[in-house]
């Protein structure tokens, strides 16, 4: 169950989409009008923690499938054998040969390079256990390591699982940020992946929501607004919901 004050949420989600339409919006007693673009907005899940040492505490990672996904446009490369290359060609998606990648001689530079501009792989089941040693660790440091895909396996159903997946990992900072939802999406889905994205992050947190100082929902150009979770359990509740611009306190 969600610890998140549905209220709030649903105002914040309301005011995020109407700033992106172009709409005027009201920050504490200020009218402020927003600017439609020419690209959906990712909006953003940004989480402060409290009572969270990463020097002592274990730091956690999991991941999450969200129902609808987050980020539609996630550029995703194939390193495939001669049938999935083929059908990632099909599909539009860029793709990279065994010989494409054996091409880099393991210069660090070329494949730190090569991994930058991808935001994620996928890679045929038979290729996987090369790809350390024609690419060295430079994938899974920035935790890009390749989704495996199997012969029978829809390409695009695969693309889209990855681009509907979050990560959370602990590093070592108290703040966490993720895209959860974008403008093109309904109020109703914003709020399902939202809710759906804070539940995962505190059961992965030793005291659960009693570790969430608070959290920011935040469009690609816009606000944030402050979503001030609901300790229910322990009588604890946060402050009304207010907007301020990034960078203010």
């Amino acid at each position: 169950m969600s610890k998140l004050n549905s209220e709030l949420l649903d105002k914040a989600v309301q005011d995020i989409l109407a700033f992106s339409r172009g709409e005027t919006i009201t920050i504490g007693k200020e009218e402020v009008k927003g600017k439609k673009r020419n690209f959906h907005e990712t909006i953003e899940l940004q989480i402060a923690l409290k009572n969270y040492d990463p020097q002592k505490d274990k730091r956690f990672s999991g991941t999450f499938k969200l129902p609808t996904v987050p980020k539609p446009n996630l550029k995703i490369c194939v390193i495939g054998n001669a049938v999935h290359c083929e059908l990632a060609e099909k599909n539009g998606f860029e793709f990279s040969t065994v010989d494409d990648l054996k091409k880099f001689n393991k210069n660090k530079k070329v494949i730190k390079k090569y991994a930058k501009k991808y935001d994620a792989f996928l890679a045929s089941d038979s290729l996987i256990k090369q790809i350390p040693r024609l690419l060295g660790p430079a994938l899974n440091k920035a935790g890009k390591f390749p989704t495996l895909i199997s012969g029978n396996e829809d390409i695009n159903e695969k693309a889209n699982a990855v681009r509907a997946t979050i990560k959370f990992q602990m590093k070592k900072v108290m703040c966490l940020n993720l895209a959860v939802a974008h403008v093109g999406q309904t109020k109703e889905e914003i709020i399902v992946n939202t809710q759906l994205a804070a539940n995962f992050l505190a059961s992965l947190l030793k005291k659960n929501w009693q570790n969430i100082k608070v959290l920011y929902l935040k469009s690609t150009m816009g606000f944030l607004d402050i979503l001030d979770t609901i300790m229910s359990a322990m009588g604890m509740y946060g402050s009304c919901i207010r907007i301020v611009k990034e960078g203010s306190g």
